[in-house]
């Protein structure tokens, strides 16, 4: 059974010409009306037919505006949903809303209704907005969680733990453990005083170069451990190993013809 409600819009008076909409009419079953009815209600598996003509104001032709909207707006939570409607060149539009097949236009819907209303635009007549009726439809199922919707919540605050300073050992530790390190080079000296090491040349203008650039080469670990890094070490040490072979190259040429000289 189908049921069947109509009525008459008035225009609205305007100096220029306007648009009006003649005989609209719209279904769900089989009754006829001539006066706006209360909110309608559709089911899940229930039509709505839309038909109306639109015509001038003033002489009554129909006639095609450039653009037909359907709005269906829920106030309460403000979504909204447009939905173009085709116009025939003169004026007769028909609309069908399927709620077994929704359009991708209709908001999402709750327990509100939802307010129908018909827009209408032409670049030679005044714009129109009439108000339609207020539509109960069955409210919208909740979308699908989509798997990346947790990287988009505020996510806890971050708290760095940091390690606690180090705490430096008791300075009798310390020197016990610098005794043990310095250790070895006092039992070296105490044997090389019982041996009796006699380096007689070793101030000879021919071994103190080369005696004195391996002494550098100690100075420069020794300020990379304090304060040099590994490049400028690198780099010193470089240029401190072209004179070292040049110059122990001289002493070993000068320690071998004092052991030839001793021969």
């Amino acid at each position: 059974m189908v049921w069947r409600f109509s009525w008459l819009l008035l225009a609205a008076t305007v100096q220029a010409a306007s648009l009006s909409l003649r005989s609209p009419r719209f279904t769900i079953s089989a009754l006829s009306l001539t006066k706006k009815p209360e909110p309608l209600t559709l089911g899940a598996t229930d039509t709505l037919k839309l038909t109306f003509q639109i015509t001038e104001s003033d002489e009554g032709k129909g006639i095609q505006p450039h653009q037909t909207f359907l709005r269906f707006y829920d106030k309460v939570s403000g979504e909204e949903g447009i939905q173009p409607v085709r116009v025939t060149p003169g004026g007769k539009a028909k609309f069908e809303l399927n709620m077994v097949r929704p359009p991708a236009s209709i908001p999402p819907t709750t327990d509100n209704p939802l307010e129908v209303s018909l827009i209408l635009g032409s670049f030679a007549h005044e714009p129109a907005k009439y108000d339609l009726f207020d539509l109960y439809i069955p409210a919208s199922q909740s979308p699908a969680e989509h798997p990346d919707e947790a990287s988009f919540h505020v996510l806890p605050v971050i708290k760095h733990t940091f390690r606690p300073e180090q705490k430096l050992p008791p300075q009798f530790i310390s020197a016990v453990f610098a005794a043990a390190v310095l250790s070895p080079w006092l039992v070296l000296i105490g044997l090389w005083s019982q041996i009796g090491v006699k380096v007689p040349n070793l101030f000879s203008p021919s071994i103190l170069p080369f005696t004195t650039l391996l002494g550098g080469f100690e100075v420069l670990l020794v300020w990379y451990w304090v304060d040099l890094k590994l490049g400028q070490v690198l780099l010193y040490g470089g240029i401190l190993a072209i004179p070292t072979v040049f110059a122990g190259k001289r002493a070993l040429y000068a320690t071998g013809e004092w052991r030839a000289g001793r021969k």
